[in-house]
């Protein structure tokens, strides 16, 4: 490649992360590591009546989550500062002013109501919805309509106006993506979008196009819902002089769920996360939960995304963030949209909990048990109590039922799959066998194993008919890893006594 390679991922701070944005963070990212290129985070902020409080903090707690760090951002800085739109303001006038006189843009003094009016005296059954483009611009009040000197006084006398661009007719805008290959486009049938808001705010088209080209951004990766606005984009790189140094652009496929593309209604319909992260909507206090809150590690969550649209043409599914980097190129990201399957999610992230050390899970699971109560002091012991149940895990979330009997005794059994086999004979074994192993001077699976079934076999009673009545003594249920692993983690005294109140309640029935 001729030049560094920079690469951006520029949100509104709206509202909650969606798993679409953070596909398209993973493969900017995944380009940007795999050229030796850097990932910058620009806010897109210049739409301030959609701006929401606390937004721009997710998204950063986000990324950090996910462990893709930016190079250069709000937080960190960076030589192309500032990366907040709204603090760029003054720099984003001069190119359109600069559009204006190269005849390539105009100003608009049209009011809400001049507007309504064209609308509705221009619709046509043809033409329901008429824009603001070639066909109408003259019929406008606007710098191609009225003379240079009322131009002139109006905006000396501050009138309210927006600069928009003079849409080219019977032309045709032709790009290649990194993705789809060659893109084509007639202009006519595009409208005369505004550049320049009446507060002097660029908008998303004017100031993508300015930041990208002052921040020296090589290769641009969003999602196909830009292709629309691709052309525009594309002719504001010409007129402003700029085509040669324009980006390479990739338009990523979309995230399909059932009902066609992945939206947070599906999230609620369906029941899975749609966001990275849990987010409150401030305005309606409704909450929706993050797959992170839902019990998935990040390394899993960013797997899964990898694999939502790109492949490395082998069956392999499980990658690591550095393997991903190593394997990615963008000529394997898929044209066609990719359904996303939650059941798919989950086992990703089972396969995760599995290939990932007690240690390292340690930093997740006692938060987790905390908020139900549980304060783990030991943490090696907890390690231990991970590593034994961890197999059986497909969210962080199984952790507690997985592991909660170790932390507190049952206060109910499940007495109906005991009874039909239990007898007096049993019942003695278990005041024996309490008995016994109070007197142990080693305490471990294989020894309390090989006890178990001496002493079975002087009582002649088959160990299997008194594995699952110690199961439940234990725990309660049917339920958890192997029943002589569960005791040697509770220590000598708790499985002592829990035998011991379990053939109380026995007795009870």
């Amino acid at each position: 490649m001729n030049k560094k390679v920079r690469v951006r991922f520029a949100p509104s701070p709206t509202g909650g992360l969606h798993l679409g944005g953070v596909r398209t963070v993973l493969y900017n990212y995944l380009f940007a590591k795999k050229n030796n290129g850097e990932f910058i985070l620009r806010i897109e902020d210049t739409d301030q009546s959609r701006y929401v409080e606390g937004a721009e903090q997710y998204i950063t707690d986000c990324l950090a989550w996910c462990g893709l760090q930016p190079d250069e951002s709000p937080e960190k800085g960076g030589a192309s500062g500032p990366y907040r739109q709204s603090e760029r303001k003054e720099i984003y006038r001069q190119y359109a002013e600069q559009l204006v006189k190269d005849g390539f843009a105009y100003y608009a003094f049209d009011t809400p109501q001049d507007l309504e009016k064209m609308r509705d005296d221009l619709k046509t059954p043809d033409n329901p919805s008429p824009q603001y483009d070639h066909t109408t611009r003259m019929k406008m009040r606007n710098s191609l309509t009225i003379s240079q000197e009322k131009t002139k006084e109006l905006l000396e006398g501050k009138e309210p106006h927006v600069i928009r661009i003079m849409m080219p007719v019977n032309e045709t805008v032709k790009f290649e993506d990194m993705i789809r290959g060659e893109v084509n486009f007639e202009t006519s049938l595009a409208d005369d979008k505004v550049l320049l808001k009446a507060d002097g705010m660029p908008t998303y088209h004017l100031a993508v196009v300015v930041d990208d080209y002052l921040m020296k951004i090589s290769h641009v990766f969003r999602g196909e819902e830009w292709l629309p606005s691709a052309p525009l984009h594309i002719l504001l790189w010409r007129y402003l002089g700029w085509e040669d140094e324009m980006p390479q652009w990739a338009h990523l496929p979309l995230i399909l769920g059932p009902e066609g593309k992945l939206s947070k209604r599906d999230g609620a319909k369906y029941g899975f996360p749609v966001f990275a992260m849990n987010w409150t909507d401030s305005k309606t206090n409704d909450l929706t939960e993050g797959f992170r809150e839902k019990g998935f590690l990040p390394e899993a969550f960013l797997n899964l995304l990898a694999m939502l649209g790109w492949n490395d043409g082998t069956e392999k599914e499980i990658f690591s963030l550095e393997e991903l980097v190593d394997q990615f190129s963008i000529e394997r990201v898929h044209k066609g949209g990719a359904h996303f399957d939650y059941e798919k999610a989950k086992w990703f992230n089972r396969e995760w909990i599995k290939k990932t050390s007690a240690q390292h899970l340690l930093k997740d699971i006692k938060p987790l048990l905390k908020l139900k109560g549980i304060e783990a002091a030991n943490d090696a012991l907890l390690e231990k109590m991970i590593a034994l149940v961890k197999d059986r895990c497909t969210l962080l979330t199984d952790f507690y039922e997985q592991t909660h009997f170790f932390f507190m005794a049952p206060v109910k059994y499940d007495t109906a799959a005991v009874k039909p086999k239990w007898n007096e004979d049993k019942k003695q074994f278990f005041e024996s066998f309490a008995k016994h192993i109070s007197s142990l001077q080693d305490w471990n699976p294989q020894l309390l194993e090989t006890n178990f079934k001496e002493l079975a076999q002087e009582k002649n009673i088959k160990p299997g008919e008194l594995q699952l009545p110690m199961r439940i003594m234990l725990v309660g249920g049917k339920f958890g890893p192997p029943v002589f692993e569960i005791a040697s983690l509770l220590g000598k005294q708790e499985t002592t006594d829990r035998i011991k109140n379990a053939l109380t309640a026995f007795a009870e029935g």
